[in-house]
């Protein structure tokens, strides 16, 4: 789950939106990596699309930051 990510730039600005995401809801390679954790956080696209899955909330708001990209949370 260590792997760089880079953003695109979308037509809609550089919104991207953060949620967690419950581990079952999560294919088994992916619940593999993440090893006694409940959940992850997902990073979102405007169009839906997910970009990245990260261990926490704050480095999600990090990540997204960090690629010129403003996170918005969503509940």
């Amino acid at each position: 789950m260590n792997m760089k990510h880079d953003f695109p730039q979308t037509e809609d600005g550089n919104v991207v939106y953060i949620r967690r995401v419950e581990m079952d809801a999560l294919p088994a390679e992916v619940r593999d990596q993440a090893p006694g954790l409940e959940s992850l956080y997902a990073v979102h696209g405007v169009d839906g699309e997910r970009l990245a899955l990260v261990r926490d909330r704050q480095l999600a708001f990090m990540l997204a930051r960090q690629n010129e990209l403003t996170p918005v949370s969503v509940h």
